[in-house]
């Protein structure tokens, strides 16, 4: 556990000096896109507890991630799913069975117990798009961008059916809910819809409506209704009982997924619809998701009743009108609710930001829905039906299956619970610390946001202030998780963001404009509401390169800058009045920080190395070396008695600065290490680099010195026992304690004083027929030792002649 905030005993302990800090919570990319599966865990007796929890198997690059669907956390080993990016994804009905396929055009069968492929063969021309499993589990269906589709037997591994018909990319494929119903459909990219007919072999079917990709399919709880979604931005409804279009249903946006809402759903009592009049009135409720990013149900109604009064009506008038009266009978969909707001990065000033999402299913046991966006998040939603009777969507679960590059992270909030993210993207997610899931994103930004710092007004408010590639700084108030302020004015990307220490009333900025600004802020803007410009008191051209790190000095009087051109400066503030130029580096600069206890500066830069500099004359004070490449980030911890760094080695390190010793390294980084977090209460580290990784770090000193005064407790207390044993002469005990503690000094005592007396009992023999195959592996190693020198090798041959004699041959061997 990590020192708690309100005991001062625990915060003092936690600002001592650290010798060691252990990863204990890693959030891990497993969705980088394209297929994905819901499952169901183990059900019954004899299967685990029986609790049924859902998981997640995701495409993750060329491996397969399977995850818990309630916090992301991995379950098992990831699966080598293919040499190449997987591109098909299916599961068994119990979920026992994982199916996948990639661009290699094998197609494997993984049993997900024991994660062993249990089968492969190749399969199409090209990579399989779609699958998916028939309800017996017996039969398997591919979709192939070899224009074709194949249904295999599971156990077999051979091909039952070769349906060859579509003349462009089978990208979805559905078999028939009843399994006694052998149809199988499949949707092209030519805009079709074909019915395949299992036992005949044949396509008994076309059904032609879309004039662009068909993306997803979806069937009626009863079998009688196919649902097809398009690109075109139309949703058509099938009559499967006559094989004909009953509607074509405009959604003005592409639509990538539609599923049906079954009848005993929740969804339906929160839209306050009777099951028993379900029937009577309508062919039933679906959903849809697209590009817009928002999630949309629709109700498919009947108008029959309406027509029949109309006609009873007119029968007696005009004769001649029954024919086209007959045409007003017709069919009919609402979109009985909409969501207003997306929960996905959309920028509607930038369609090129636009994601939305790209697949949607309902969850099992009414769990609610599930919907997949381009940027690859889970996002999970239940509904629920207010006092007024309004229905209502509430995402209750956001898990982010990919953060692609991590370029900066802090801490957020007075207890540190939360940690903004920034990543190669427009947002800024904010996880939550103990549950590592996504929590909410703030979403302004129209390019990347590349840097961000945090800090709590004197008004207790919880402040974030963003930097991006869009030439604006951003002020968010976090809780109300919105906008306050937008900054414009610098020329170029911004680079790097901080808050003042003291005052926090104002933060700086640099820019790849090569200027620093400060901006400044009052509680008014804070409560005011909405978002309102920000102006900046002050500017200067700082540097003749980017500016890639900013940090303000503890009294709000100094903020200090380093830039590519190897220098760093520190400016007066407020009027931003140069003072110290910084020389010394042979690379750029990639970050800076002030000390917070003494007048000094830290620095690390591409050279591989770390400097501290004073700040009154610029003085170099003290160079570390020890990273192989690029040292990215550098932090003071312990107040300033010690720093952390990480580079692009993957690597991060803990250093003293009197000691200019590198205390421990750590290696849990894949690639570059970008950012680098500090907590100031508990100074637990957060690094996130280009391997999409996010690491918690916690101060681990205290854990191991209570276990190193155990095991020396535990020692003394079995080496008084070692000596009890010697003093009862009970050498057969004597010798395996002596073997357990290691202590080889000891047992040669023990061992020269059985050689000098005759034991009939022979102790040696006793204690040896007891040791494992690693303590006569040891003992060997000692005999060896004790054997190249005279004064103990007769030692070493009285017992060498013991293990002989006791030990068969073979365990000595192995």
């Amino acid at each position: 556990q990590n020192p708690s905030s309100d005991d001062p005993a625990a915060m003092a302990l936690s600002q001592g000096p650290k010798k060691n800090y252990r990863c204990d919570r890693s959030l891990q990319q497993f969705y980088t896109g394209g297929p994905f599966a819901v499952g169901r865990g183990p059900r019954g007796e004899g299967e685990g507890e029986g609790d049924a929890e859902s998981f997640l198997a995701c495409a993750c690059g060329s491996e397969l991630r399977v995850v818990s669907a309630a916090d992301a956390s991995a379950i098992g080993e990831p699966i080598d799913g293919d040499s190449e990016a997987v591109t098909g994804i299916a599961l068994s009905p119990d979920s026992r069975l994982l199916f996948a396929a990639g661009h290699s055009k094998l197609i494997r069968v993984w049993d997900l117990a024991s994660r062993t492929c249990i089968r492969s063969w190749k399969g199409h021309d090209g990579p399989v798009m779609a699958m998916a499993c028939h309800a017996s589990g017996g039969l398997l269906a591919t979709a192939g961008a070899d224009k074709k589709v194949c249904v295999w037997d599971v156990d077999g591994g051979f091909c039952t059916h070769f349906f060859r018909g579509h003349t462009g990319v089978v990208t979805t494929i559905m078999f028939h809910k009843d399994p006694k119903r052998l149809l199988l459909f499949s949707g092209s990219d030519d805009g079709t819809v074909r019915v395949w007919n299992l036992e005949s072999k044949k396509c008994i079917a076309v059904l032609n409506a879309h004039f662009s990709t068909v993306t997803s399919l979806a069937l009626s709880e009863d079998g009688l209704t196919l649902l097809s979604a398009g690109r075109d931005k139309v949703v058509n409804v099938w009559d499967l009982r006559k094989y004909a279009s009953k509607k074509t249903i405009p959604a003005y946006e592409m639509i990538e997924g539609v599923s049906f809402i079954g009848p005993g759903s929740g969804i339906l009592a929160c839209l306050g619809v009777e099951a028993a009049k379900l029937k009577e009135k309508t062919d039933g409720y679906f959903l849809t998701v697209g590009e817009r990013g928002i999630v949309r149900i629709w109700c498919l109604e009947r108008y029959i009743d309406f027509t029949y009064a109309v006609l009873k009506y007119f029968i007696h008038v005009h004769l001649e009108c029954i024919s086209q009266l007959l045409f007003w009978s017709f069919y009919s969909a609402v979109c009985v609710f909409e969501q207003q707001s997306s929960d996905v990065t959309i920028n509607s000033e930038n369609e090129e930001s636009r994601r939305g999402f790209t697949a949607t299913t309902m969850l099992p046991d009414d769990q609610g829905i599930l919907c997949v966006t381009a940027d690859q998040q889970f996002l999970f939603y239940s509904c629920t039906r207010t006092d007024e009777g309004t229905f209502q969507l509430n995402l209750y679960k956001r898990l982010i299956g990919y953060n692609d590059e991590i370029l900066d992270l802090k801490f957020v909030g007075e207890e540190e619970q939360y940690l903004a993210v920034a990543t190669n993207l427009e947002q800024v997610r904010v996880y939550d610390v103990a549950s590592m899931s996504c929590s909410y994103v703030l979403a302004g930004h129209t390019e990347i946001v590349v840097c961000l710092d945090t800090c709590v007004s004197a008004s207790g408010k919880t402040l974030v202030v963003t930097g991006s590639k869009d030439n604006t700084v951003r002020l968010w108030d976090m809780e109300k998780r919105s906008c306050i302020g937008t900054g414009k004015g610098h020329l170029g990307a911004i680079g790097c963001v901080a808050f003042s220490k003291k005052s926090k009333n104002f933060f700086v900025s640099g820019s790849s404009d090569r200027t620093i600004k400060v901006w400044t802020w009052d509680d008014t803007l804070i409560d005011a509401g909405g978002e309102v410009p920000l102006k900046a008191k002050a500017g200067v051209a700082a540097h003749d390169k980017d500016i890639n790190s900013l940090s303000v000095s503890p009294n709000d009087g100094l903020v200090c800058s380093g830039s590519e051109d190897r220098t760093a400066s520190i400016w007066k503030l407020p009027n931003l009045v140069s003072s110290v130029v910084l020389k010394g580096h042979k690379r750029g600069i990639w970050s800076v920080e002030f000390s917070p206890v003494e007048q000094c500066v830290i620095t690390s830069s591409g050279d591989k190395t770390v400097k501290i500099w004073h700040v009154a004359d610029g003085s170099c004070l003290k160079t570390f070396e020890g990273h192989t490449s690029s040292v990215l980030r550098a932090s003071f911890l312990s107040r300033g008695t010690q720093f952390v760094s990480c580079g692009s080695d993957g690597l991060v390190k803990l250093w003293t600065i009197k000691t200019n010793e590198c205390i421990a390294t750590y290696d849990k980084h894949d690639g570059k290490v970008w950012a680098l977090a500090v907590g100031k209460k508990t100074e637990m580290l957060a690094t996130g680099g280009t391997d999409s990784d996010l690491n918690l770090w916690h101060d681990c000193t205290m854990e191991d010195k209570q276990e190193d005064f155990l095991k020396k407790e535990e020692e003394v207390l079995r080496g008084q026992e070692l000596e009890n044993a010697v003093s009862d002469s009970d050498y057969t005990r004597a010798i395996q304690l002596a073997f357990e503690l290691r202590r080889p000094r000891r047992l040669l005592e023990l061992f020269s004083q059985l050689c000098r007396k005759a034991d009939p009992e022979d102790p040696i023999e006793k204690a040896l027929l007891g040791l494992p195959k690693e303590g006569l592996r040891v003992l060997l190693e000692y005999i060896r030792e004790w054997n190249t020198k005279p004064k103990f090798c007769h030692v070493a041959q009285f017992v060498l002649f013991r293990v002989l004699r006791s030990l068969p041959p073979t365990d000595i061997l192995e």
